[in-house]
């Protein structure tokens, strides 16, 4: 089942007007659930069941995946000079320590080999970011607490 087809599902449950419907194949397991008619909410979880491992259950937003779509769409435009730093899990990504702190890196920052760009959450885990290359932060492609997907563009980093 692909992107377009869950998609589609999501419409047709959100349409229908039932409040929870669950559909379950041999690799792929969707529970959809609307909210009530005035706030019109649908959350959708995706569950992918690879042969011969326990099922990991994991939340996907539809229309964050359409927006990472466009974000290495984008970033397949720029110039090959710059050096794409990738997301290496799924989760939410915060490029703060905390609310109240500061950003680890901004556009223009130099940077060096293991200091943190930014936290993904991933089922409550806090997980560091680190470059693995040294250069100047040419561009953020994500905002602070939004979801990102495994090899989904970050930054963009010039090493020259």
């Amino acid at each position: 089942m692909d992107l377009k087809d869950i998609q589609n599902l999501i419409k047709f449950v959100a349409k229908s007007g039932a409040s929870e419907v669950k559909l379950e194949t041999e690799d792929v397991k969707i529970t959809i659930k609307t909210g009530s008619d005035d706030r019109h909410e649908t959350t959708t979880y995706v569950q992918q069941i690879p042969v011969g491992t326990a099922p990991v259950a994991q939340q996907a937003p539809v229309a964050q995946a359409g927006a990472a779509e466009a974000a290495a769409a984008e970033v397949a435009a720029e110039d090959s000079k710059y050096i794409t730093i990738k997301s290496p899990i799924i989760g939410t990504l915060y490029r703060k320590p905390s609310p109240d702190k500061p950003v680890f890196v901004e556009v223009g920052q130099m940077i060096k080999e293991g200091d943190v760009l930014c936290i993904i959450e991933a089922m409550k885990l806090f997980n560091e970011i680190e470059s693995e290359i040294s250069g100047k932060v040419v561009k953020v492609l994500v905002d602070d607490s939004s979801p990102v997907e495994f090899d989904q563009p970050l930054f963009l980093v010039d090493p020259s």
